[in-house]
């Protein structure tokens, strides 16, 4: 019967779409961007011509008739229509040949409105799926990284994205007490944008504000750092320039962003009943998702709470391979699972 209704776990963030099919693993890690160009004449829509990898790599490099961006904000569904043509192209590709409508899981951040929900599984149902559920993304990131859920006993997750820092605190397969932050990679990167410009007078894209990040950058400061020269556009002459950014450079430019995302934890932790506060003492704070692998960032988070952290297992596919797991057993995690259509 499985082989008749293919399932396909969906990690619809807002940097990048990751689809996970069972027996098989993740099998699309993309970026999630769509490409669309202007039509010219009467009552032509824009048309859709690139999503993923071809569309990222026409951000900031575009003529104007074209126009690359994200669906998704801040976790959310900015844009319907092109999500769910992401969408659609995305389980395609994942599919193959298979001629059957797929049951879909998809995860959404924690904050999300009855709305949000379901404009998502709505998406879903119109990219071709043939029943659509959505789950909360701190649930999956928890069974993703290992986490037995179901237990009597309080565990706490941060899953730290592009557009969301996702905490939750779950005990018996449901959330006690979360926040999702609108403030995560995608902020940070920002952050380094604007440093870069006040101090050094220099123009620099996200991309590169990425890779810095990425290559140099870390949550406390460093004795032995690390730099990086990046190239950017001069202010004042209007050419190019390279300037050296160096491991602290960042700490002092994302400093911000990063006490924002740890009194996100700090403000769960508060809501959290006593005797699972206690349980979080023992069993630390587990961090997922793509911006929780930025350097020291347990450091930080521990420096902040009092509270251990630690990262889960390949924290970037925690949430991916966590709606593979809850796909695989839906009926055990029918009471952590939201909505159906």
């Amino acid at each position: 019967m499985s082989f008749f209704s293919p399932k396909i776990g969906i990690d619809l963030g807002t940097t990048n779409v990751l689809v996970f099919v069972p027996g098989k693993g993740v099998v699309i890690n993309e970026p999630s961007v769509v490409a669309v160009g202007k039509a010219h004449g009467k009552g032509g829509g824009n048309k859709i011509l690139a999503i993923g990898i071809e569309a990222k790599k026409m951000i900031g490099r575009t003529p104007g008739d074209i126009i690359a961006y994200r669906p998704m904000k801040d976790g959310v569904i900015a844009d319907y229509r092109v999500t769910e043509a992401m969408l659609r192209y995305f389980m395609k590709k994942a599919l193959g040949r298979n001629p059957f409508k797929p049951t879909v899981l998809v995860s959404v951040p924690a904050g999300v409105t009855s709305t949000e929900k379901r404009a998502v599984i709505e998406a879903a149902m119109k990219a071709g799926a043939k029943n659509a559920y959505v789950v909360k993304e701190p649930i999956l990131a928890a069974i993703g990284a290992g986490i037995p859920i179901h237990e009597p006993m309080g565990r706490m997750v941060a899953d730290i994205g592009g557009g969301t820092i996702d905490v939750a605190v779950i005990s018996l397969g449901g959330i006690v007490a979360s926040t999702s932050v609108k403030c995560a990679g995608d902020r940070l990167d920002r952050a380094i944008v604007d440093y870069v410009k006040k101090q050094y007078n220099l123009a620099i894209g996200d991309k590169t504000a990425e890779e810095v990040k990425i290559k140099v950058g870390a949550a406390v400061p460093m004795n032995e750092e690390l730099t990086m020269p990046i190239k950017g556009r001069d202010l004042m002459s209007g050419l190019p320039r390279t300037v050296d950014l160096s491991t602290n450079d960042l700490v002092t430019a994302m400093s911000r962003e990063l006490r924002e995302m740890t009194q996100a934890i700090r403000k769960v932790l508060q809501d959290t009943p006593p005797e699972l506060a206690a349980d979080i003492i023992d069993n630390g704070i587990i961090l997922t998702g793509g911006s929780s692998q930025l350097r020291q960032m347990p450091e930080l988070v521990y420096r902040r709470t009092g509270v251990i952290a630690k990262l889960g297992q390949d924290p970037y596919f925690c949430v991916a391979r966590g709606t593979g797991i809850a796909l695989k057993h839906l009926d055990t995690y029918q009471k952590s699972i939201l909505a159906k259509q």
